[in-house]
C-alpha cells in the first residue's frame, strides 16, 4: 500500500512519459509480420507489451533487446511456428484480441490463455468474424471469453461483418492480418466502433509499414491481399493516456505541467483530454516539443467519452474538484476493461465522501470536499494512477496494490514524485 501525501507541487514542471502502449503492441505485431529486420525505437517495456513480445517469440519470431530504448524484430513475412505450449497473455486485452487474429494465420494449433479476469472479458464478436473467414477458433469454456483455441491456416479472405460495440480492437485485429490473406478483406462494421481513435492508430501503423487501407469512415474498410509489411526503422511516440495523469495533476493543483514529446497532430485520441480540461477551466498551450496544461478554477462538464475510455477514471477524479456535476457519457464498454471501471470508480469515490453513481451508459460525479481513503485498485493500473492524483491535495489517501502500474507505466511513481517541490 502506498500513501500519497499532499505536497507542494512545483509551480512549473516538465515530465516525460514512456512510449505509447497501443502503438507498441501494433508496431511489434506489424514488425513480426514484416519481411525483415525492424528496429523499434522508444517502445514501451511494460507488463502488457512484454506479454505480446513473449507471445510472438513463442510463435517463432526472433526479438532482440539492443538497448534500453530499442528492440530489433526479425519479421518472417506472416509465417509463424506452431506452438505446443499455451501462450499466457495475463490480463492484456490488447494482446489477446490482436494475437487471436495473428494466430489464425497459423500454421497449427495455438492456445491463448490469461488471468481469471481475462476469462471474463468478452471476445465473441471477434470469434464470430474470424469464423466467417473459415478460421477454426473456439472459446474453450464455451462462454465467448478466453481461453481461446485457434487452429491457424492460410486465410483466403473476402467479406466479413463485425460488431465492435464493446471493442475497436476486434476491427484492428482483422485489419492487421488483412494483407496476409489471399484475396484481402472487405470489412463491414455493423455496430460501433467504440474508441475510434485506436482504429486510426492501427491504420497509421499499417500505412507506415507500406500497407494501404481504403476506408469509408469507420463503417467499411478494404485491404488488398498478398501484401507484406515493409521492414525498417520505426519510432513509438509518447503515450497520450499516461500524459493525462499529469495534466490532471495540473488541473487539480492549479499548477503548470508540460508533457514533453506529445503533439496535437498525434492519432492518439487520449491527447484530446487536454482540450477537455480546457472546457473545464484550464489553459492549454501546444508547442512543437509538448503540450502544457495550466490549472485554474474548475467547473463541471457534460462529455461523451466513447473515444477516450481510458481517461474516464482520470476525468472522474478531476470532477471531484470541479464545481457542479460532471456527466460522463457513452461509457458502458468500461465494464469489460481490466476491471469493471464504472463500478470501481464509483465505489472508490463514494469511499471519499463524493456523490458518484453510474447508469447503464453514464458516470455521474458531483464535485465536493473529498476525504482520505484506502483506494482499492482491483488490479487495474488506471484506477491506481488516477486516484493518485487526488492524493496530491487530499490528506489520508492510500493506494492499495500500487505495483499494478507495471502493466503500462512501470516508472510511474518515480515520475509522479518528480512533481513535488
Amino acid at each position: 500500500m502506498k500513501e500519497i501525501k499532499p505536497h507542494i507541487i512545483k509551480p512549473r514542471c516538465e515530465v516525460t512519459v514512456p512510449g505509447s502502449k497501443s502503438y507498441t503492441h501494433r508496431i511489434l505485431i506489424a514488425s513480426a509480420l514484416s519481411d525483415g529486420e525492424c528496429r523499434i525505437r522508444n517502445p514501451l517495456i511494460s507488463e502488457d507489451t512484454l506479454l505480446t513480445l513473449q507471445a510472438l517469440r513463442q510463435m517463432g519470431i526472433h526479438i532482440a533487446d539492443t538497448s534500453a530504448d530499442q528492440l530489433i524484430v526479425s519479421g518472417n513475412s506472416g509465417i509463424f511456428k506452431p506452438c505446443a505450449d499455451r501462450i499466457f497473455l495475463g490480463n492484456s486485452g490488447t494482446s489477446m484480441r490482436l494475437l487471436a487474429a495473428v494466430a489464425a494465420l497459423g500454421p497449427g494449433k495455438f492456445t491463448l490463455t490469461g488471468t481469471d479476469r481475462m476469462a471474463e472479458r468478452p471476445i465473441q464478436d471477434l470469434i464470430d468474424a474470424l469464423e466467417q473467414l473459415g478460421v477454426r477458433i473456439r472459446s474453450k469454456n464455451h462462454n465467448g471469453c478466453p481461453p481461446l483455441e485457434i487452429f491457424g491456416e492460410k486465410i483466403s479472405g473476402g467479406s466479413v461483418n463485425i460488431n465492435c460495440r464493446t471493442s475497436s480492437q476486434y476491427l484492428s485485429a482483422l485489419l492487421l492480418i488483412a494483407p496476409y490473406t489471399d484475396r484481402g478483406l472487405e470489412i463491414l462494421v455493423t455496430e460501433g466502433p467504440v474508441s475510434r481513435p485506436y482504429v486510426d492508430m492501427t491504420v497509421d501503423v499499417m500505412d507506415k509499414f507500406g500497407v494501404t487501407v481504403c476506408r469509408e469512415g469507420y463503417e467499411r474498410f478494404k485491404v488488398a491481399g498478398k501484401q507484406t509489411y515493409r521492414a525498417g526503422a520505426y519510432a513509438v511516440e509518447p503515450d497520450g493516456s499516461q500524459a493525462g495523469y499529469f495534466w490532471a495533476a495540473a488541473a487539480v493543483c492549479g499548477t503548470e505541467i508540460k508533457v514533453k514529446g506529445v503533439t496535437a497532430d498525434s492519432r492518439q485520441g487520449d491527447l484530446k483530454f487536454a482540450n477537455l480540461l480546457a472546457t473545464m477551466g484550464c489553459e492549454i498551450t501546444s508547442e512543437p516539443d509538448g503540450i502544457t496544461v495550466s490549472g485554474s478554477f474548475l467547473k463541471a462538464a457534460d462529455v461523451d467519452m466513447g473515444d477516450m475510455p481510458d481517461m474516464v477514471p482520470t476525468l472522474a477524479v478531476v470532477a471531484v474538484f470541479a464545481e457542479g456535476t460532471t456527466i460522463i457519457r457513452n461509457v458502458s464498454h468500461l465494464k469489460t476493461k481490466e476491471s469493471d471501471r464504472l463500478a470501481a470508480v464509483v465505489n472508490e469515490l463514494v469511499k471519499m465522501g463524493i456523490d458518484a453513481r453510474c447508469s447503464t451508459d453514464e458516470l455521474i460525479v458531483t464535485g465536493g470536499k473529498p476525504l482520505g481513503a484506502e483506494i482499492e485498485t482491483y488490479g487495474d493500473h488506471r484506477i491506481a494512477m488516477s486516484f493518485a492524483v487526488a492524493g496530491l491535495v487530499t490528506p489520508g489517501m492510500f493506494i492499495q496494490d500500487e505495483n499494478c502500474v507495471v502493466k503500462s507505466f512501470p516508472d510511474f511513481w518515480h515520475v509522479f514524485e518528480g512533481l513535488y517541490g
